[in-house]
């Protein structure tokens, strides 16, 4: 594991020889490779599949995991948006001369290696390669083993694209020990890792949060929520709602809890029910939703539960206060939404709501680096530092200070 990621370390240096257009290009040719090659994509993603069926993987994890003609086109599309987006590194931040007369430029510049941990969808492996590889960045990837083959194929594809451009393929690779044990050792490499970015299930973020030596930006669950005020516009509630929930529901921005203002629960709760109903979602409420429509029990725990299924809970509030309140007693900080044409309760949801993504009017589901113009992202971050939201090239930076002086000493 050392002398690999030392070796990852040693071929960030290429990146000072490769100019904006130079990376541009290669990413292009990226973007042809998987589309002349995505025969061999789904027959590597057809032997994950068989096996997760063996496995008897969840319907969520099967469809997160499944690669077909569409999803490898967005995977080639989504690198060349990214080829299009504008240079991250040497960008001149700020700039300003001292009293001393020094000038001091602050310049954008990569973090150097990142190592990303994630499961299940194996174009996470394209999207993540091409987001460092823009942003000058060596990364180290950590598939789920239930994307073993996908993922390989994948890396493999994109490491001879680099190859026929005389570059290092350990500027993107597979880590060499998948195992348990070989996670615990490279969160721990800080002396060749710069970041790591875990992204999965509740355990493996805890888990890489808690041993981890090498800095970390977490990319948590999502507890998301959407609130239907007493203002809202009934018709657009019922479809921000059944979108957020049924559009694709084994995703981080998929909506979890429904909180519905008391004043028009009455009324909308039978028309939501009627949507969901036909949408075979599993709903659960609290007494007051029992009250109005037939629904299991939602308890605390599952307030507490990211689904990544098709169910729902559903909860009626006295106002948008009860809702602020339930969202931080359980919000992850990832997405929250309020449907309301009262633009002063939209102020006041949006000022409260400590999240990285807040919407008015809108789905949750657009919270994603591709729906945000990133052309893709390494994750969506639930921390406040040093990125927040669909982490894109932006927060694949740093900077520093470039100081030129003209023989100044300090007195």
């Amino acid at each position: 594991m050392e002398q690999f990621l030392a070796q990852a370390k040693e071929a960030s240096r290429v990146f000072t020889t490769l100019s904006g257009a130079e990376k541009n290009q290669i990413l292009k040719e990226m973007a042809s490779s998987i589309r002349e090659q995505k025969a061999d994509l789904i027959e590597a993603n057809h032997i994950d599949a068989e096996e997760g069926k063996r496995n008897a993987l969840p319907p969520a994890l099967m469809d997160r995991l499944l690669l077909d003609e569409k999803r490898i086109e967005s995977m080639a599309i989504a690198i060349e948006e990214i080829a299009s987006l504008k240079e991250p590194v040497g960008r001149v931040l700020d700039g300003w001369i001292t009293e001393d007369n020094l000038k001091i430029e602050k310049v954008s510049i990569p973090i150097g290696v990142i190592g990303i941990i994630y499961e299940s969808r194996p174009n996470v492996t394209s999207d993540t390669a091409a987001l460092c590889f823009k942003s000058s960045n060596v990364c180290i990837l950590k598939g789920g083993k239930e994307a073993e083959h996908s993922n390989r194929a994948i890396a493999t594809l994109l490491q001879s694209v680099l190859e026929k451009n005389n570059l290092p393929k350990a500027l993107i690779s597979l880590i060499p020990d998948a195992s348990r044990e070989g996670v615990a050792k490279l969160i721990k490499m800080d002396k060749y890792v710069d970041l790591i970015i875990p992204r999965g299930g509740e355990g493996l973020i805890r888990y890489v949060n808690e041993n981890a030596t090498v800095s970390v930006v977490k990319h948590d669950k999502g507890l998301c929520h959407t609130y239907i005020d007493k203002d809202a516009n009934l018709k657009n509630a019922v479809a921000i709602a059944l979108n957020a929930k049924v559009q694709r529901p084994g995703v981080c921005n998929a909506m979890e809890t429904l909180l519905v203002d008391k004043a028009i629960a009455q009324t909308v709760l039978p028309v939501l029910k009627s949507a969901f109903d036909d949408a075979h979602t599993q709903l659960k409420g609290d007494v007051n939703t029992q009250a109005i429509i037939e629904v299991d029990l939602a308890s605390e725990e599952d307030y507490n539960t990211e689904y990544l299924a098709n169910i729902l809970n559903i909860k009626v509030v006295d106002g948008v206060e009860e809702a602020i309140e339930h969202i931080i007693q359980f919000g992850s900080g990832h997405s929250e939404a309020i449907i309301t044409e009262n633009i002063t309760t939209a102020e006041i949801f949006l000022n409260s709501i400590d999240a990285a993504a807040v919407y008015v009017n809108a789905s949750t589901r657009f919270t994603d680096g591709g729906a945000f113009g990133f052309g893709a992202e390494v994750g969506i971050s639930t921390n406040k530092l040093h990125a927040r939201g669909p982490m894109g090239i932006e927060g694949l930076t740093t900077y520093k200070y470039k100081v030129y002086g003209k023989g100044q000493i300090r007195n």
